[in-house]
């Protein structure tokens, strides 16, 4: 009797176990079904991102950045489009990430032991680890730092609400004499800015930011690492639990596919900036490489009535009149197209030099026409080139900025006083296309313009016909 009610109350357990297993698992599966399916049912996916070159920004070809690209390919595998808010600063992107309709939070955002006390984090996708960047003009005077106990009597400041502010305040209850504050008005990046103008002497920035970075500001220099390497992830909301479960999944099969390192190797794998004033280097150039294609040069200056020197100029700014020439935004060939931009040209093979070479000129020609008509004079291909770099949209931004601070936005002498303004928060953030590397732009232009210069006055033979344009 006692053998057979212990059967009845063993089988009893097992199917009560059985049960509750079957009944949490479509619990589960309804859960994980219906979380995702309100992503999937509303047909978008809610982001904040930050408005920086490592995160996301409106390039010459539409929408770009490392965290914008991986999140674009995450809400493809969602079957969803991505809804952006942008964001200014990491403070403002994590303030923005408390609305409840926001699903996915990036800003290039490190897991710290503080942030994940707050934050739903989802998995991580990078590593980087912060450091110490400062004036080069520090060498001098024998002030450049190489430890944290050098840094007393420089002046640095890094953002409030970020990582490195932790850093900083973890450094200082440590006893380290450091004289650093925080600002919540200054971008990492307009920070990067200040070091360079020698504003303030240092501040602090994750090592793929600084790597994107180095390339646009010759004066900023890496000092020393200040922290162990650090993984980043996206924020998530709250009751994301099933959505993070997803995102496991799909971050495990990109991985695994190669798409995260053809990824990263799109945006941090890339060759140094060329040097824009090695003279040098350029009238052995004009010699040795520039006769290979100085007969497509001559022909697309005929047809599209630009001047021969400035087709040449901006193909060595471009590419150093390498035909193979790739750069790290996937740009390619002697006039370094992007892909949208060949297309619309119908230039086939980009890497093919006459086919570059027309196409660029092509596309020259529809920025000089699409310059408004108040511009004229030599004004007007300045413009144009700062479009062929930095897209029309915005330059027409700069315009819409001199015109509000005053300026004239029609002369270049006033645009290029405006056009680095495109990168700083307080300006961008009002206008259509948001942040852009306005400072590049105009070196950009004043290259082309040194080039041209030096092969108007080279050789005569050069230019036959087209000199004199």
């Amino acid at each position: 009797m006692k053998k057979t009610t212990l059967a009845l109350f063993a089988a009893s357990l097992f199917a009560f176990g059985w049960v509750g297993h079957t009944l949490y698992e479509d619990v589960k599966k309804i859960f994980k079904e219906t979380t995702v399916k309100k992503i999937k049912d509303g047909g978008v996916l809610n982001v904040v991102l930050l408005n920086s070159a490592s995160t996301y920004y409106i390039g010459s070809d539409g929408p770009k950045g490392f965290e914008y690209d991986l999140l674009d390919s995450y809400a493809k595998h969602l079957g969803v489009k991505l809804n952006i808010t942008t964001a200014n600063t990491i403070k403002e992107a994590i303030e923005l990430s408390k609305n409840p309709d926001i699903h996915i939070t990036s800003a290039a955002l490190s897991k710290t032991k503080e942030r994940e006390k707050k934050f739903n984090f989802g998995p991580s996708y990078f590593e980087a680890q912060e450091q110490v960047i400062c004036n080069r003009g520090l060498f001098s005077d024998g002030r450049f730092p190489t430890n944290v106990d050098d840094l007393a009597n420089l002046k640095m400041v890094v953002g409030e609400d970020t990582g490195y502010s932790e850093t900083i305040e973890q450094l200082k209850a440590d006893g380290v004499d450091i004289n650093a504050t925080c600002a919540s008005e200054y971008s990492t990046e307009e920070l990067i800015a200040q070091v360079d103008s020698n504003e303030i002497d240092c501040t602090i920035v994750d090592s793929n930011i600084y790597a994107l970075n180095q390339r646009y500001f010759q004066k900023i220099a890496l000092a020393f690492d200040i922290s162990n390497r650090a993984q980043q992830a996206w924020v998530l909301a709250p009751d994301s639990h099933m959505l993070k479960e997803d995102m496991y999944s799909w971050l495990n099969g990109f991985n695994q596919s190669g798409e995260m390192a053809r990824l990263k190797d799109h945006y941090y794998s890339y060759v140094l900036f060329f040097d824009y004033y090695d003279t040098v280097t350029f009238n052995e150039r004009i010699n040795s490489r520039l006769p290979k294609y100085k007969k497509y040069f001559q022909e697309a200056s005929l047809k599209y009535d630009i001047p021969f020197s400035v087709l040449a100029a901006l193909s060595y700014q471009e590419s150093h009149w390498s035909p193979n020439a790739r750069s790290y935004t996937g740009v390619r060939g002697l006039m370094m197209l992007t892909q949208s931009t060949a297309d619309f040209h119908e230039v086939k093979n980009r890497v093919d030099p006459k086919q570059s070479i027309f196409g660029g000129a092509k596309h020259l020609d529809l920025m000089i026409k699409s310059i408004p008509a108040e511009v004229v004079g030599e004004d007007r291909m300045k413009f144009a080139l700062a479009a062929y770099n930095i897209g029309l949209g915005h330059l027409f931004d700069a315009q819409k900025l001199a015109q509000q601070i005053g300026l004239n936005q029609n002369s270049w002498t006033d645009l290029k006083t405006v056009l680095p303004l495109l990168s700083q928060k307080k300006h961008y953030k009002t206008l259509k296309h948001g942040y852009a590397r306005g400072s590049e732009a105009v070196r950009h232009v004043d290259a082309v313009y040194d080039y041209r210069d030096i092969l108007q006055k080279n050789s005569d033979e050069l230019f036959l016909s087209n000199g004199s344009k």
